[in-house]
């Protein structure tokens, strides 16, 4: 794996490039903690935390497919992916990223986000509302869930900086 390069921000564009470009820059960020670990850092804890650079990729690889292919578009999980028994364990996604091979667990990752990628491309604005709706029965704008996903990856960037320091000393850039 290359270290990931995080996508500039632009300082004037509209709110959609702005909002793209953050979610990109977080995306990119967590993927940079995880650069050059082999399988046993990656699943490293900081205790008290069961929290590892793996779990945290497997977590948010899951939460973009949450997020877009079935709240966004309604749309079920793509072919593949894993059916989790949450009751069992409710930190499945966490748990499966643990097994999970580095060149896997990021190919994966990369795979999530460039469905999301193309599902926010497809999209008539970020006014669009989603297809499904949260308990109450209300749907969510797209600019809601990209605003949301940004929030997400910026606390478990925090989560990963502190990991990633604890393993090999190697600082957020």
């Amino acid at each position: 794996m290359t270290r990931p390069n995080p996508p500039d921000i632009p300082l004037a564009a509209d709110e959609a490039t702005t909002l793209d470009a953050f979610l990109d820059f977080y995306r990119a960020e967590l993927l940079d903690r995880a650069w050059g670990l082999d399988h046993e850092q990656l699943n490293r804890t900081l205790p008290p935390s069961t929290l590892s650079l793996a779990r945290l990729i497997g977590h948010m690889t899951y939460v973009e497919l949450s997020w877009f292919c079935e709240r966004f578009d309604g749309e079920p999980e793509p072919d593949g992916t894993p059916d989790f028994d949450w009751e069992a364990d409710p930190d499945a996604e966490m748990t499966r990223a643990e097994t999970l091979p580095p060149e896997q667990l990021v190919a994966e990752f990369e795979s999530s986000c460039a469905d999301s990628r193309r599902r926010v491309a497809a999209a008539d604005s970020l006014d669009q509302l989603s297809t499904a709706t949260n308990p109450a029965g209300e749907r969510t704008t797209l600019r809601w869930i990209v605003v949301h996903m940004i929030e997400e990856y910026a606390r478990h960037c925090g989560h990963a900086d502190l990991i990633r320091e604890s393993i090999d000393g190697d600082l957020a850039r």
